[in-house]
Order: structure tokens, then sequence, then C-alpha cells
């Protein structure tokens, strides 16, 4: 990589920091859809991979990581149901070096509720009900990334990546809305020790969102709203630090000890540090493996504070668990991630928890 290329890459962080100032009037949580997370690895370890992501998945969590891809082709499905089933999460991508620099993939994300019930029509004009006119559509998030990774020349061990996103939003045949927008990120290796950094949606992302003013007029009448106007959201740069250590317990026990930091710029957030500039949101993880065949995963996130009902506030943060198998280029990964308990203890045994299950296949 030449001098102008990481020049280059410099300026894009330079225009994240612009933008998270200049834009403090944007509202929070836009297009969340994209910070669930994907791979069961990933969800395993509590959402910990800027540092360590390696495989096809790189694409979603740091570009950077495609460069170590260990066969030329590689694939990555995942599938995912939040909420007893009612919400679809699925991902799936395609990553192969171009040459001995540089990687290309392409990754898919769709996270949808299907089958809701359209009852507009349930009543006909004489009063009557007519259950056969009741009709059925979906809300969906889509994501297409078109990542690209390539190693650094003037810094060994340095890996740089970006991500073009074009993003797709709908409901039904009410509304829908189409995005696009950037993400930029670096890995470092040293000995043991691993490093990374992502920024996402680095020049912020733009969104248009369209509505079918027709197919909602006669129920926004009769219930009194307003008739919702075409609208545009931006979504604020989030960065995101990342550092790994490796251990060798024997010839084939090995473990990886992670954490991710958060920082985003759309004020105040329920996390463990916050602020009206800045909110940060540090989360752990870990992998124990035996002869990087069988893996053992665990992970901290997503720490919160909530009120009782008796007017005191609690604290809580989510524990996920994950295994994996790898053997001849094929991996299976299973995690179970968001446990709660029904009154917000994680101990409580009649918790909600969501299971992810991840393929992944590469080869020569």
């Amino acid at each position: 990589m030449n001098r102008f290329t990481l020049l280059f890459f410099l300026c894009i962080l330079f225009l994240w920091a612009g933008n998270a100032d200049a834009q403090v009037s944007t509202p929070k949580y836009s297009n969340e859809f994209l910070n669930i997370g994907v791979g069961a690895r990933a969800l395993g370890m509590g959402n910990v991979q800027v540092a360590v992501a390696d495989d096809a998945t790189a694409g979603f969590w740091n570009p950077a990581g495609l460069l170590q891809l260990r066969n030329k082709y590689n694939i990555a499905l995942m599938h995912s149901e939040l909420f007893a089933g009612i919400a679809k999460n699925d991902f799936g991508s395609f990553a192969m070096p171009i040459d001995s620099n540089s990687t290309l993939a392409v990754s898919v994300i769709r996270l949808g509720v299907d089958d809701i019930v359209d009852t507009r029509r349930l009543q006909n004009e004489y009063g009557y009900i007519q259950y056969d006119s009741i009709r059925f559509f979906s809300v969906a998030d889509y994501a297409m990334l078109l990542s690209y990774a390539r190693k650094s020349n003037l810094i060994q061990g340095l890996t740089l990546g970006v991500n073009a996103k074009i993003i797709y939003r709908n409901v039904g045949e009410f509304a829908n809305a189409w995005g696009f927008g950037f993400d930029a990120g670096a890995q470092l290796r040293r000995g043991t020790w691993q490093f990374g950094v992502m920024a996402k949606d680095v020049t912020t992302t733009f969104t248009a969102w369209t509505h079918n003013v027709e197919a909602l007029e006669a129920t926004y009448q009769q219930t009194g709203n307003d008739l919702p106007e075409s609208t545009a959201e931006l979504t604020l740069p989030r960065l995101v630090l990342g550092a790994a250590k490796n251990f060798t317990f024997s010839d084939k026990i090995t473990g990886i000890l992670a954490t991710d930091v958060d920082f985003t710029f759309d004020g105040k957030r329920n996390v463990l540090l916050k602020s009206d500039f800045a909110s940060v949101d540090p989360h752990v993880g870990m992998e124990l493996a035996y002869a990087q065949t069988v893996f053992v995963r665990g992970g901290l996130n997503n720490y919160q504070q909530f009120r009782n009902f008796d007017g005191g506030t609690s604290s809580k943060v989510q524990p996920n668990f994950g295994v994996g198998f790898e053997n001849n280029g094929l991996n299976i990964d299973l995690a179970m991630s968001r446990i709660n308990g029904r009154d917000g203890n994680t101990a409580n045994a009649g918790g909600l928890y969501s299971i992810i299950i991840s393929l992944g296949y590469s080869f020569n």
C-alpha cells in the first residue's frame, strides 16, 4: 500500500470526527439492525470481534480482518430468531483474495418480521366482519456490504479495510427507504497481541424514507393522526476499538481474551459511561480451543441500568455462551445470547434467550 492510500484512510477518519461533531441533532438508534451482530462465534463472545475477526464474517465486523482468511474461497451463513421467533435475523457472506495483498467480500443481512396481519379491510361498509379480507405483510431491513481489504507495505502486520454498504428498509406497501454509507477499519498484529479499530458510518449514513400516503390516508383520517411525510435520517459514526491477547496453555489448548469498546456520538445511551457528547460501551469475550477443532466461548456485553418498581435502580449485564467445531474447512458454531430473566435477573431460569446457528465453509 502506498502513502497515498494511507493518507486517504486517515482522511476518512478525520471526516468521521468532523461529522460526529456537526450532526448533533441526529436522533439515536438509526439503522440499529446493523449493530445486532452476525455469526455465532462473535455473538457467543459478546460481540467482541474488531481485533480478532478472521473469517468471512470480517466483512461485517472489520473488513481489515479479511486478510486473515486461511483458504481461497470462504462462505459464512447465519440464522437466528429473536423475541420467541417473531423476528428472523439472517446473514450470508462470500470472501476471496484478489492477490496476496488484497481481498474482496460481499455480505447480505436481513432482519425481518413476517406475516403481520393487516386488518384495515376487516369490516366492510355495512359493518360486517369479513375474515377473507385479511392480508399479511412483512417489515424487513436489508443491507449489502461490499468489502475490500489490503495489506500495508508501510507497517508490518497492519491491514486496512473499507465497506461500501447499501441499505433497503421496507414496511409492506406503506413505506420504504434507501440508504448508503461507508465503514473503515484496521487491524495490527504484534506477537501474541492483536489490535483493531472500526469506524462505522464513517462519513455518516444517509437513509431516505418514502411513504405511500394513499395506502394510509383512510386509516389515519379515522384515527385522527397526521399523514406521514417523506423524511431522511442520518446515522452518526460509531468508533470501536479492540484488543486481544493470545495464550498457549499446551500443545493443543490455546485461548484468546479480547475486549471491544464502542464509542457513540448521538447523545446519552444506557451504557456504562455516558455524556451528552459521547457514550462508551465496553464488552469482553474469550475463546478456548482444543487442537483448533473444538471451541468454547463466553462474553459479557450490553451493560444497562434500569429502574425497579420500588423506585430504586439496578444494573445488569448480558452473558453469552457458545461452542464451535471446525474440521477440513467446515465450521459449525452455536451461541446462546440475550439471556435475561423475566424479572431482569440473568440467573432466573425462566429467562428469555436467543439461539444463533452459523455455518462456514472454506476451500481452495
